[in-house]
């Protein structure tokens, strides 16, 4: 990943593409990468292993979006309490999702605008989390339902 650029995110895969967590310092981003992980082994998702935590390089290729972890923080991830833990990882993976913590354009009922973001110019469905709101379970609904349409 020659071109690639550095962001301040997590990601996890969580099936055939991964979720990429943006958001400010301490909005969570760690938290709920450690919590899709452990849906993942509770049966709640197919499958869930980190990609990276905290810094991630990401790449455009062939219309999407591949992420990979910063050399120095491979298979790390902050755990509050806990500190630094070390996790089996990806070392690559493609997006499938982005989602934006204590996003201030997050809505009940969000706009087609807020319904995705484009990343190194490649267009990709996101999900807003407003501050104060549990993310995972928005997460999950957001993977495991299909939108109605309305």
């Amino acid at each position: 990943m020659a071109d690639a650029s550095t962001i301040h995110a997590s990601a996890v895969l969580t099936g055939p593409k991964a979720v990429l967590i943006r958001g400010p310092s301490g909005s969570g981003k760690s938290l709920l990468a450690w919590n899709l992980v452990n849906a993942a082994s509770q049966g709640l998702l197919p499958f869930g292993r980190l990609v990276g935590d905290d810094r991630l390089m990401i790449d455009s290729r062939a219309d999407r979006i591949l992420v990979r972890p910063a050399d120095a923080l491979a298979g790390l991830i902050e755990i509050y309490g806990l500190g630094i833990r070390r996790l089996s990882f990806e070392p690559v993976a493609a997006v499938g999702i982005v989602v934006d913590l204590a996003a201030a354009d997050a809505a009940r009922h969000p706009g087609v605008t807020a319904a995705s973001t484009a990343l190194a110019g490649v267009v990709l469905p996101r999900l807003a989390i407003a501050s104060g709101i549990d993310p995972l379970p928005m997460v999950l609904a957001a993977l495991r339902t299909a939108p109605a349409g309305n």
